[in-house]
């Protein structure tokens, strides 16, 4: 690799040591032996110059041309400069779990009559979400059916350090980010380890391979030829001002967008979406398993004998209910009293995507009596859900060149791939998977929206 010319510095001096569970206790991961502040610099260096060669990379929102001018203003994006260490045991119930909650999503999405009637509250106080149901109810009212369905999903997991579960986040159905820019991360990681997992005590057979990217792709490949037209039109449904340039000429209609009530400006967009659904084209996802993937119906499958309706396996249904936390409808006044006294142990979620909508500590509190002083339906948008408070580690981060040194928790994020013609499922797998860290003292957790950074795994 390439050797350190003019580097920035370190922020904080010497390379700190972060803890991993083991047991009851906790042991150090990395017995850096007093690893002096160049040879982080080297890694730092090398990481950056791996970055850009490698496509590791997203438009810079300084720079006017970004996104129009291709090639013009990029900046490597944020990312961990070690894998974070993960036990090999919770990696792999996490990737057991992605194809049940494949074929959960698709059982829970041909159920109309069951999303209408548990979104029918936040129907009246979300008008995103009623946009969804109603372009829904039209399809149910034409007898549309899809007989192909693609769903290209991400679940979301965190350790608890409390319980030592791994507990999940949340269920993503739609526009489910970084499968190739968090693939790219788990190679550099890996190119790090190889050059200086020596001095590091790091071995990079303990970073997991991350074939996101290849298997979305090799999905989408298979979706399309169930289509069976090679003359079928191409279609990648993007925000405006997208900077992340990479992996977006994709067959069938991709929606990269339409997860935020932002997407739809005017009604014009709503008539686009209603024009895609009434189409013969896979849709990924569907209407369908976009309301199936809405915070409300993961509440909803945590209440008892629900998942009965959907998962036969009782196996199945035991492995699935392991990994719930708390989740409650805001029609519970004892959980909400509760909230009121306790803040602190709950996260109060609206049905909304892409980061930086949750509320916590003291705002949920205060949300909450607002809510019950109004008295109207507003709560009907939200639900209440545990907090997990997940294993602390020391780590360097890389944002905008520089490196510094924080207090950190990581969120894992597994993707799976279901494709299914009529009867015959065709595809049913985990894919992969996209590890984000952010600083500890941080409530929100997206890359995009600037709260953390990309990151792999080291197996313990």
């Amino acid at each position: 690799m390439a050797q350190p010319s003019q580097v920035l510095p370190l922020q904080g001096g010497q390379v700190e040591v972060g803890e991993t569970q083991e047991g009851n206790g906790t042991r150090p991961l990395l017995d850096f032996h007093g690893i002096d502040q160049e040879l982080v610099e080297k890694i730092v260096y090398d990481a950056l110059v791996w970055s850009s060669l490698h496509g590791l990379v997203v438009g810079d929102k300084s720079v006017q041309r970004s996104g129009k001018v291709p090639g013009v203003g990029m900046v490597h994006a944020p990312f961990a400069l070690l894998p974070m260490p993960f036990p090999e045991s919770h990696w792999k119930q996490a990737c057991e779990l992605a194809p049940i909650f494949n074929e959960l999503v698709d059982r829970v999405s041909l159920d109309a009559k069951f999303l209408q009637d548990s979104l029918s509250r936040t129907k009246k106080s979300d008008a995103f979400t009623s946009g969804l149901l109603d372009i829904h109810s039209k399809m149910q009212e034409i007898n549309k059916k899809e007989d192909i369905r693609l769903g290209l999903h991400r679940s979301d997991y965190m350790l608890d350090e409390q319980t030592k579960l791994l507990l999940q986040i949340e269920m993503n159905t739609i526009s489910c980010s970084f499968p190739g820019l968090g693939c790219l991360v788990s190679d550099l990681h890996r190119s790090l380890l190889n050059h200086y997992g020596e001095f590091l005590g790091l071995d990079s057979k303990r970073v997991p391979n991350n074939p996101a990217a290849s298997q979305f792709v090799e999905a989408l490949a298979k979706a399309w030829t169930e289509y069976n037209n090679p003359r079928a039109v191409v279609m990648f449904v993007v925000q405006a001002d997208e900077r992340n340039m990479g992996g977006q000429a994709i067959a069938v209609v991709y929606f990269r967008a339409g997860y935020t009530p932002n997407d739809y400006p005017s009604e014009s967009e709503w008539r686009a979406r209603l024009l895609m659904e009434q189409s013969s084209a896979i849709k990924c996802p569907s209407i369908s398993y976009h309301l199936a993937g809405t915070k409300k119906i993961q509440q909803e499958l945590v209440k008892p004998n629900v998942l009965e309706r959907f998962v036969d396996n009782k196996d199945d249904i035991a492995k699935l209910r392991k990994c719930f936390a708390g989740l409650w409808s805001l029609d519970d006044s004892d959980i909400v009293k509760d909230a009121i006294e306790r803040p602190g142990l709950y996260v109060m979620k609206p049905q909304r995507e892409g980061g930086g909508n949750n509320i916590y500590g003291n705002d949920v509190r205060e949300a909450l009596v607002r809510l019950q002083k109004e008295g109207s339906e507003a709560d009907a948008a939200y639900i209440l859900m545990q907090r997990i408070f997940p294993i602390v580690s020391r780590t360097l981060l890389m944002r905008n060149g520089i490196c510094y040194k924080d207090d950190t928790v990581s969120e894992l994020g597994i993707y799976g791939a279901y494709l299914r013609n009529k009867e015959k499922v065709i595809l049913n797998d985990q894919c992969g998977y996209l590890m984000r860290t952010k600083a500890a003292s941080s409530d929100e957790g997206g890359v995009a929206a600037g709260f953390a950074v990309l990151d792999s795994l080291y197996l313990t």
